[in-house]
């Protein structure tokens, strides 16, 4: 019962029936609160129409966009959505429409309202949304308005629709000349990318053919050539094509870090070289001094001869090891041969000394001459050295002079070789050399003193005062080696003390202690501080015995291991092979002189036999090398002579010369190096060769080039006499055609900078020219209305005796302009005449509208020409004829001056024109017409 009266008594728009609810929703008044609210209820109904009936009777269209995604297949919401947000029903403003289209994602929906919009904006928001090319295409082909049809087509990008655009675009030639123009930017963007394909795989072979190939003098300079134009190439490669690449630049890297390393050890080597030569140098200067101070001491002692002896064998410790890693060169080889036998002289005449010294001096002391001179005879002193004191005695007692002597004379040239020689004392010490200064001080002072005539006293003098400074050295020697030789002590007690030191470091240390212990000699010296050190030195021996024997051990390992490497490296060169590289030989001997100074140190008493074995060896294998290298020179002026040939001969075609040229090249990389200094030479000449068959090919295409400059050259002078120009008259059109027609007979031009900066150039002074002329001809159209001014104002006033009096008459252009009406002007002159018999006067509040609507239609297309901006008030008369402007663009393009002379044409035929509309025009009117008739100076 209760749900009987409720049905009865409740509201039709609440009935169950679906269709006694959609005629009762057809009489709600959505303006009355209460049934907007039962309209809102029935938003929410369940039956889809009468959703959709009510959100229509609401207005509600976002409430419609809303529901719109689930009742897309419903045709009745399609067309009430596309027709609400196009603008055709409804009362949403425009910015809401243009928020509900960029929520829509329907795209039948968003293609409707791109064709259907009241408003251009909306369109172009519309067609934004679309993403489908098919879509597009259709908005391309269909779309009513040129500016959306436009945009549609800048959207295609794929070829194949830009193929059916073209096909299907023929409304439009702009869209179809859009479409042509992007396919052919397409196919020719995809014929570049071939040829930058194709020329990154030719480089990416040459890179890795280069890399494949050995170093040689212009091996950097082609790698760096060849990845400059790598890198030049827009176009990214692949992955497979960089991944190749950079194991290329990492194998020709590889090739010229290898390079740069074996540079840099001959240049390492060389520097050790020059240093050893100054090691000996000096040992052979050291030991060369030492003789010749035994030749002219005042006498020799055995301390002299143990001190040769000690040189001597530091000499050769030090010359061997110097030998190990540098062979000496052959001037030093003889010194250091001279030098030896020298020292062999010396020892052997000590030697024999010994043997009869006690003999001699058993004769002196019995008077017997006889046995005397018989030991003497023995002995056989040399003449050269000085002898010792007691065979200086005994030569005295056997000497038969019994003569007076005479007067001691002395020649100039004797006492200007002591004056030297007492220079030569001066300079050491003014250098501290004190252990050189004494000896020559020992050597000189006998000798001088023993000068008697006046000519020496100077002489006598001078070596005093050298002497007086010669000991003030040794004081000062003594003063600073007393400190010295007690930090001696305290250090060598510490490293004795030192129980964590390696043992290697500490008979470093232990060595360079003594070292400088012996370098202070007898300055400052104590028995205490010798005990003292001597004691610290013995403790340090005791403690590396076990790590001298374990080193002699590697000493022996070491001397078998450099036995092993000479037997290996004699029956290499006992069988070598004919056709050995020197390269690889090379390798061999540098090897070999690593692992021989890897196998070190050696037995120092058998290291020297060793040492002259390696010398020898290394010395054949060099020849080898040097053989084999000389082979291959000869090879190469084989090479050359063919290429020289090849230059010569004109029966073959040049590409082939240049064809086997090309082979011979790569026989050359195949060959090894030849003798260092004959290589670079071959090498110059080899490229001299080649360079003189390549110059006919570069000939060809210089003079290509030649032309091609001489074409920019002359488009650079058209263009710069383009520039130049400036029209000054609107009839001047003719001079820029001609310009164009030169740059057609000009083209086509080389592909590349130059000439794409020269058409961006003249395509902009071709447009400024345009613009200009086009400014020319408007201000000329200008001209022309002001000229028919009279015959506007006569028209004004007939217009006004006619809405006045009723009475309308006819104006003669003859009779009131001076000059011949223009002929676009006739047509309306005629127009507005007609006007004024065809229109009843007074005129009725339409026509009155329709004639100022039309006036200010005019003024605001004359405001889009001369300012480009209108008031607010006129925006809609501005969408008005922008739209209108783009669907007569559809057909043809209008220029600037043909749109103002059309709207003058139009200004003059309207009428009849009431005074009160004309004045308030007017002013406005002329401002714009000044506007465009002031031309800017060039």
């Amino acid at each position: 019962m209760h749900g009987l009266l409720r049905r009865l008594f409740a509201p039709r728009w609440q009935h169950p029936d679906p269709e006694v609810r959609r005629q009762a929703l057809q009489r709600l008044d959505p303006q009355q609160a209460e049934q907007r609210q039962a309209l809102q209820s029935l938003s929410q109904d369940t039956d889809s129409q009468i959703r959709l009936a009510a959100l229509l009777a609401l207005d509600d269209c976002a409430g419609l966009v809303d529901a719109y995604p689930r009742h897309q297949q419903d045709e009745a919401w399609f067309n009430a959505v596309c027709q609400r947000l196009s603008g055709r029903e409804g009362h949403t403003d425009l910015q809401q429409r243009q928020a509900l289209v960029e929520r829509l994602e329907e795209p039948r929906a968003l293609n409707a309202i791109a064709l259907q919009a009241d408003n251009l904006t909306l369109r172009l928001l519309a067609l934004s949304r679309l993403t489908e090319q098919d879509d597009l295409i259709h908005q391309a082909c269909h779309n009513g308005v040129a500016a959306v049809r436009h945009q549609a087509a800048e959207r295609i990008e794929d070829e194949e629709g830009l193929k059916r655009l073209l096909k299907e675009a023929r409304r439009d030639r702009q869209v179809s000349r859009l479409a042509r123009e992007r396919l052919n930017r397409l196919r020719s963007d995809a014929q570049w990318l071939e040829a930058e394909a194709q020329q990154r795989e030719t480089l990416l072979n040459q890179l890795e053919q280069h890399a494949r190939a050995p170093w040689e003098p212009l091996y950097g300079g082609r790698f760096r050539h060849l990845e400059r134009q790598w890198e030049q190439l827009t176009q990214p490669p692949s992955v497979e094509q960089e991944q190749r690449f950079h194991q290329a630049l990492l194998n020709c890297r590889k090739t010229l870090h290898d390079h740069a390393t074996q540079e840099q050890a001959r240049q390492q080597s060389a520097e050790r070289r020059d240093e050893a030569e100054n090691t000996r140098e000096q040992l052979l200067e050291g030991i060369e001094e030492t003789l010749d101070g035994l030749c002219h001491a005042a006498a020799m002692t055995i301390q002299d001869i143990d001190s040769l002896r000690a040189q001597r064998q530091l000499l050769g410790q030090r010359w061997q090891t110097l030998s190990d890693m540098h062979p000496p060169s052959e001037t030093m080889r003889q010194r250091y041969t001279l030098a030896i036998q020298h020292y062999d002289q010396c020892l052997e005449a000590w030697q024999r000394w010994c043997t009869v010294s006690t003999g001699i001096e058993t004769a002196l002391a019995n008077d017997d001459d006889a046995t005397l001179s018989a030991y003497i005879n023995e002995c056989q002193w040399p003449d050269t050295l000085t002898p010792p004191a007691l065979l200086r005695r005994a030569q005295a007692v056997l000497s038969d002079e019994t003569t007076t002597p005479s007067p001691p004379v002395e020649d100039q040239a004797t006492l200007s070789t002591y004056a030297g020689e007492l220079d030569s004392f001066e300079r050491l010490l003014e250098r501290g050399a004190f252990k050189s200064a004494s000896r020559l001080h020992q050597r000189l002072k006998p000798r001088i003193e023993g000068l008697e005539s006046a000519a020496a006293q100077p002489l006598k003098t001078r070596l005093k005062h050298l002497a007086a400074r010669l000991a003030e050295l040794r004081d000062w020697r003594g003063f600073v080696a007393g400190p010295k030789r007690e930090q001696l002590c305290a250090s060598i007690e510490a490293l004795a003390n030192d129980q964590y030191m390696a043992e290697e470091a500490l008979d470093r240390h232990h060595h360079q202690l003594v070292k400088e212990w012996k370098s202070l000699g007898d300055a400052a010296a104590n028995r205490e501080q010798a005990t003292r050190f001597r004691s610290a030195s013995d403790r340090i021996h005791e403690r590396l015995a076990p790590w001298r024997e374990q080193l002699s051990e590697e000493r022996e390992a070491n001397l078998s291991a450099r036995e092993a490497l000479c037997e290996q490296l004699e029956s290499l060169l006992a069988q070598p092979a004919e056709d050995a590289d020197p390269d690889v030989l090379r390798q061999i001997r540098d090897k070999a002189r690593h692992q021989w100074r890897h196998y070190s140190p050696v037995p120092r008493d058998r290291s020297e036999a060793v040492g002259r074995r390696f010398g020898t060896i290394r010395h054949q294998l060099q020849s080898l090398i040097d053989q084999r290298a000389d082979t291959i020179a000869s090879q190469k002026r084989a090479l050359i002579s063919q290429v020289a040939a090849l230059r010569d001969e004109d029966s073959q075609p040049l590409a082939q010369r240049i064809h086997q040229t090309k082979q011979l090249q790569q026989q050359w990389r195949a060959l090894g190096r030849a003798p260092k200094g004959e290589e670079q030479t071959l090498w110059k000449t080899f490229r001299h060769e080649c360079d003189q068959l390549f110059a006919q090919r570069d000939a060809h295409k210089n003079e290509q080039a030649a032309r091609q400059q001489q074409q920019l050259d002359e488009m650079q002078a058209l263009i710069d006499q383009m520039d130049s120009w400036q029209p000054n008259e609107a009839s001047e059109a003719a001079t820029l055609d001609s310009f164009l027609d030169q740059a057609n007979q000009l083209e086509p031009l080389p592909r590349n900078r130059r000439s794409e900066g020269m058409q961006r150039r003249m395509s902009g002074i071709v447009r400024a020219r345009r613009e200009r002329l086009n400014r020319l001809a408007v201000a000329r159209t200008v001209q022309q209305w002001h000229a028919i001014m009279p015959l506007v104002n006569a028209h004004l006033a007939a217009d006004q005796r006619y809405l006045t009096e009723k009475a309308p008459d006819d104006v003669v252009a003859q009779t009131v302009l001076s000059v011949p009406l223009p002929t676009a002007f006739k047509e309306a002159h005629h127009t507005r005449n007609q006007q004024r018999h065809g229109t009843q006067a007074p005129l009725s509040d339409a026509e009155h509208a329709k004639l100022a609507e039309s006036l200010a239609r005019l003024r605001v297309h004359l405001s889009m020409l001369a300012i480009g901006s209108v008031r607010q008030s006129d925006e809609p008369l501005r969408l008005a004829i922008q739209v209108e402007r783009l669907n007569e663009g559809f057909n043809q393009e209008r220029s600037r001056d043909q749109e103002v002379n059309d709207i003058l044409v139009a200004l003059l035929a309207l009428g009849p024109m009431p005074a009160t509309l004309w004045a308030a025009e007017v002013e406005e009117l002329d401002n714009l017409l000044n506007r465009l008739a002031n031309v800017p100076l060039p």
